[in-house]
């Protein structure tokens, strides 16, 4: 299970990665699920878990996304790695920073449109 946190997204981009990301993986939301926003003026963190599998092809165009937004891909190595792939297919990534740990691993991705 891979946890995917995005912040500097409006709900539409946060949607748009997620909707590439369920292309390729089940997740913990449901198929029609939206990202809502709060009310007030604090900073949105958008949160979803996807369970990689060796079955994923992500297919069709993407949509642009109007910002450049950053994913934190929290798991286990081989399950991060098969969600930046696929984002990868998807976005123009930029990796920003790494951690890793025994059995885990943390990622932070900057996702713009691919040109």
């Amino acid at each position: 299970m891979v946890t995917v946190s995005l912040t500097g997204a409006s709900k539409e981009d946060a949607a748009t990665v997620f909707d590439v990301l369920r292309t390729a993986f089940p997740t913990d939301r449901p198929s029609d699920a939206v990202p809502q926003e709060q009310p007030g003026n604090h900073p949105a963190v958008w949160i979803s878990q996807f369970e990689p599998t060796q079955d994923r092809i992500p297919t069709g165009s993407t949509p642009p996304l109007a910002g450049s937004p950053t994913a934190t891909l929290q798991g286990g190595h081989v399950a991060v790695d098969q969600l930046c792939e696929a984002l990868s297919a998807a976005f123009a990534v930029h990796k920003q920073g790494t951690a890793s740990g025994d059995q885990e691993q943390e990622v932070d991705l900057q996702l713009r449109t691919k040109r």
